[in-house]
């Protein structure tokens, strides 16, 4: 089996090369179209031992005229890989294999959509759904996203269920007070905050604040901060070139509401992030839209978490048995709820350990690629759907002693 594989940055979508190491090692022959030689994640592709193309596909939309050479470079790409089977991880990508190829095209094409953001808007699903023709299916990164497609009318033979696969080797599990020497922050001093991309916000969608909510997150550290003078917030990354101005802003806002005591120390290194999170005595992520990224991390590192109830978090937190659920857009309730986790550390961080089994099963990359292994086998020639994963199932065998990985957890959606 040949399968292209076709990702927009050369910087991310690491889960993407995680799962092309699983398919690779399961048989599969597979290419990938990277839009730059170099970049932190080539060399995950080159590792996982696919073959690598230099390309990019990205739909072209601050510059339409680009288009029919983009389109020309698609079809050259596929007409040379020759592939059973295409694999799109983004949607401007997924939107030019289709628009190049036309709707009608003898390859079966796979998106699957790493999150719920352009599914949110109608213009954005409306072009997603009018480009897709009978090649085409979908694999939903979370029940969320299906729950989107379902909605919109794609029938539930196009529509599958993976969660994106993690390498969880490499994340610190024991704290080392790492993060408070490089802060110069006591030991005794709690910690309360996130890893996150400052995304600026979209004012031509209505967004008054940015995607992952900082300007919450940081009126939520000076009510906790004035309640618990112990706790300093750190909130670690940076606008990754979208707009030095907003770092500035939030910079200003933080020294507004809470003096020094909210650190915001820019973009860490990938073995810094994978080391820092046992240092978090409370991971907050509350991002106004999101899949399910931000808290398998620090669950991973047996942090006690408090998510905003958005997008497939819900699959991951679930309120009062793996983390802490609040509104989105909601700084009061934000505080309140980690002054409840920094009250009764014990109890949550027990909590957490149950979220740390669950994310070890749910998100682990040879599970999730050999899942997508099976999607590729049931589309090309019939063979065994593979079940949709369950978090609340498993968790509630997890409650119960009851095996947990017993094909009974999940729920098959024929």
């Amino acid at each position: 089996m040949r399968v292209l594989h076709v990702v927009k940055t050369s910087d991310g979508a690491s889960w993407a090369a995680n799962q092309a190491a699983v398919l690779v090692s399961s048989g599969v022959e597979v290419h990938v179209a990277l839009p730059r030689a170099e970049g932190r994640t080539v060399e995950a592709w080159r590792q996982a031992g696919t073959t690598i193309h230099i390309v990019d596909l990205s739909l072209p939309v601050r510059h339409p005229g680009q288009f029919a050479t983009v389109a020309r470079n698609a079809k050259r790409l596929v007409d040379e890989v020759h592939p059973d089977l295409i694999h799109s991880h983004f949607v401007t990508t997924t939107l030019t294999l289709r628009l190049a190829l036309g709707r009608r095209h003898k390859v079966p094409r796979v998106f699957q959509v790493a999150g719920p953001l352009h599914l949110e808007h109608w213009h954005s699903l409306r072009m997603d759904l009018l480009t897709a023709g009978p090649p085409d299916y979908w694999v939903g990164s979370s029940r969320c996203v299906n729950e989107h497609y379902s909605h919109a009318g794609v029938p539930k033979s196009r529509l599958f269920l993976s969660y994106y696969g993690l390498r969880m080797e490499a994340l610190a599990v024991e704290r080392k007070f790492y993060l408070h020497r490089r802060m110069g922050i006591d030991a005794h001093t709690s910690l309360v905050g996130n890893v996150n991309i400052m995304y600026p916000p979209k004012y031509l969608l209505g967004q008054k604040i940015g995607l992952k909510c900082h300007e919450d997150v940081i009126d939520a550290l000076g009510m906790i901060i004035r309640a618990s003078p112990n706790v300093r917030g750190v909130l670690i990354g940076d606008s990754y070139g979208l707009g030095r101005w907003y770092e500035e802003r939030l910079q200003q806002r933080a020294r507004k509401v809470a003096g020094g005591n909210i650190l915001l120390p820019g973009l860490f290194s990938q073995p810094e992030v994978a080391q820092i999170w046992p240092d978090f005595d409370c991971a907050v992520h509350v991002p106004l839209s999101e899949n399910c990224g931000g808290v398998v991390e620090p669950l991973l590192a047996g942090v006690p978490v408090v998510a905003s109830s958005v997008g497939g978090i819900p699959e991951v937190v679930i309120e009062g048995v793996t983390g802490r659920l609040i509104p989105v857009h909601s700084p009061k309730a934000l505080a309140r709820v980690v002054l409840e986790v920094l009250a009764d550390l014990d109890h949550h961080r027990q909590i957490a350990l149950t979220g740390r089994t669950l994310v070890k099963h749910m998100f682990d990359a040879n599970r999730t690629g050999t899942e997508i292994y099976e999607v590729y086998l049931h589309i090309l020639s019939g063979a065994v759907r593979p079940w949709d994963f369950d978090s609340q199932a498993y968790t509630r065998r997890l409650a119960s002693g009851l095996e947990a990985r017993s094909p009974a957890v999940a729920t098959n959606v024929l």
